[in-house]
């Protein structure tokens, strides 16, 4: 008997709410089976579209839910109680669910008929992504209520997906995905069942309700023994630390968004190539198949994809699964030597790494170091795509092209930018229409459990029900817990190998008068992927520069501080969700307004005509993902101190 196909979704949300719904149910309508909700960045960091640091970013790279109103938006036509929802949120995940349970109780469905899954991840937020809001303890306590809520409420549904898509991103080896991800299962599930929350005996349905979501590169041979790892490994802590019985509640369900960090801007129709590659990493082995898939377009390292192009990518998926006969045989693997052997390697790494951290307090008391680790994998990965040791297609190698009748994939999806301004409108009237009494009963029930250590899930539904926003939610819970500033791993992750073009800098650094440049390197707005803004400042430092690093969600106003209290001679920003335009003209203004006359270089997803604009509003460079050559980047920073010292 043929093997079920795996849930087929696309990943997507954009604007706005109805903007958003009108592109899932189109997508639902071409064969999607479930929903996947990208969040833009405010309401990802907890704030509401009018939020001074929500500038620029409303609706750029996801859909803005701010209230319930805007849910009901989102799923209207959907219907929620055959629905597979999945939503990639992490520090306000209890609020989206609370919102997500409000909305089906508003339709008259029942809490215990809801199916999806909440990502929940945020170790992996710290580590690599950096949409947190909230220290490490209260924040392994927001994800502990609402692991224990699903277990009597909405035993469906998926609380966690431990994450470990983004640690490749981040640089993650296999071994360091593996470890990093069951260490953080471990760490949540020790703290439920520590938390008295739920009995020994529903604790079962706890670790079964565990999921992950994991990321599959072009080394498919590889990345098939890696999920053949997790899943004996998985099976066989639940059953050894937990005392699992039923094999079934063993089980490694997992889904997968094959690799965006391998996506290239050069020759983007090569893409599609590695897309389906890295797509059979997930499906050949029957035993360690994904549950569900969502894959990215072709286009998508230039910016969000249209329609048509997220088409593409969900052919591909249906085309493996109903056209050709992998779904008819049990796991082609069984018995291959070779594959066993990978796959017992990498079960002996990672439990060694595993191991190591659990020795080390768990995955929430190691951020720090695994920070650190993280860079220092990544760094190592560059420079071997720097030094022509790792082939990147088109990019370091067969770089020639024909034209390509497809364009050069700069036909993207563009926010249009006057939404924010009719967003701000509708959250206007949406608090005006409210009822403000009970929306103040509600924040100060919430902010009574958080306080006393109760489950914050039902007092965030009550608040959904009685109109309040993200961004008051969020606001409760900041004043209780406080906010976090996580660690950059820069300072610690040490030398990393130097290409011939990084020693070439080096050298001219070595005879610069007035000593080596001072760099500031910043990420203003609320995009918290960093790894290239890491990498820089890796690079700039290994060339002998003096790197100042300030991490992500800068305001314009501290960049500007800090570019004049340290006396800089270049200022670099990195932005890569699209929000360049108003927040480089911010930082310019912030610049100006206290005098540093540094020069800007910027770095992102920046489409040729943004570059223009940038160029005549003052920005003396522009890089964007086709820069894949540090050391270049770098000695172009070295030419601009020069000329300012000049």
């Amino acid at each position: 008997m043929a093997d079920r196909p795996w849930i087929m979704r696309t990943y997507s949300g954009h604007s706005s709410a109805s903007a958003s719904n009108e592109l899932y149910r189109t997508n639902l309508a071409k064969g999607q089976t479930g929903l996947s909700v990208a969040f833009d960045l405010p309401t990802q960091t907890g704030y509401d579209p009018d939020h001074p640091l929500a500038r620029g970013e409303v609706g750029k790279v996801g859909v803005p839910v701010a209230h319930l109103g805007d849910m009901a938006t989102l799923l209207e036509g959907i219907p929620v109680d055959t629905m597979n929802t999945s939503m990639t949120i992490n520090a306000p995940a209890a609020w989206l669910l609370a919102l997500y349970v409000a909305h089906a109780e508003s339709q008259g469905v029942a809490r215990a008929e809801l199916r999806g899954t909440t990502q929940n991840d945020i170790v992996k937020e710290y580590l690599s992504r950096g949409t947190y809001i909230f220290p490490p303890e209260p924040s392994r306590r927001l994800i502990v209520d609402t692991m224990a809520f699903c277990a009597h409420e909405v035993p469906r549904w998926n609380p966690i997906n431990i994450c470990s898509y983004h640690l490749q991103e981040a640089g993650a080896t296999p071994v360091q995905e593996i470890s990093i991800a069951l260490a953080t299962a471990v760490d949540v599930l020790d703290a439920v069942r520590a938390s008295g929350q739920v009995s020994p005996e529903r604790f079962v349905e706890v670790v079964a309700a565990v999921s992950f979501f994991v990321n599959s590169g072009i080394r498919f041979v590889e990345e098939t023994c890696k999920m053949r790892a997790f899943t004996a490994m998985w099976d066989r802590l639940t059953e050894q630390r937990y005392g699992i019985a039923d094999p079934k509640a063993r089980r490694f369900r997992y889904g997968v968004q094959v690799n965006s960090l391998g996506l290239t801007v050069e020759q983007p129709e090569n893409n599609m190539h590695r897309i389906a590659l890295e797509l059979l990493g997930v499906t050949l082995s029957k035993d360690a198949r994904a549950r569900s898939i969502q894959l990215p377009a072709w286009n998508e390292a230039l910016g969000l994809p249209r329609p048509w192009d997220q088409q593409w990518s969900l052919r591909l998926q249906q085309i493996l699964a109903h056209e050709s006969d992998l779904l008819e045989y049990d796991d082609i693997f069984a018995g291959s030597h070779v594959v066993e052997a990978k796959t017992a390697e990498l079960v002996e790494a990672a439990g060694a790494e595993l191991d190591e951290i659990l020795e080390m307090g768990g995955a929430f008391a190691s951020i720090e170091e695994l920070k650190t680790r993280l860079v220092r994998s990544h760094a190592e990965r560059r420079a071997r795509i720097e030094r022509g040791e790792l082939t990147v297609v088109g990019v370091n190698d067969f770089t020639e092209s024909a034209p390509s009748p497809l364009g050069d994939g700069t036909s993207i999806l563009t926010a249009d930018p006057a939404i924010e301004g009719r967003l701000i409108a509708a959250l206007d009237a949406w608090r005006r229409d409210r009822d403000q009494g009970a929306v103040d009963t509600a924040l100060a029930a919430l902010s009574a459990a958080a306080r006393a250590g109760d489950n914050i899930m039902e007092p965030s539904i009550a608040l959904a029900h009685a109109g309040g926003t993200t961004g008051e939610w969020a606001d409760v819970l900041r004043a209780e817990f406080g906010e976090y500033r996580g660690p950059t791993g820069v300072a610690a992750a040490g030398p990393r190998p130097r290409s011939s073009s990084l020693r070439d800098v080096a050298e001219r650094v070595r005879a610069m008068e007035g000593g080596p440049p001072r760099v500031l390197i910043a990420k203003p707005g609320l995009d918290g992927h960093s790894n290239g803004a890491e990498q820089l400042a890796l690079a700039a430092r290994d060339a002998g520069m003096e790197v100042i690093y300030v991490g992500i969600r800068s305001t314009p106003e501290q960049i500007a501080t800090a570019a004049r209290d340290e006396d800089v001679d270049v200022i670099g920003l990195s932005i890569l969700s699209g929000s360049h335009l108003s927040l480089v003209d911010d930082t310019l203004g912030a610049l100006r307004a206290v005098e540093v006359d540094a020069p800007v270089v910027v770095g992102g997803i920046i489409p040729d005509a943004d570059r223009e604009t940038l160029r005549s509003a003052g920005v003396s460079q522009v890089f964007t993902p086709a820069d894949f050559d540090f050391g270049a980047i770098v000695a172009d920073l070295a030419d601009l101190a020069l000329a300012r010292r000049a």
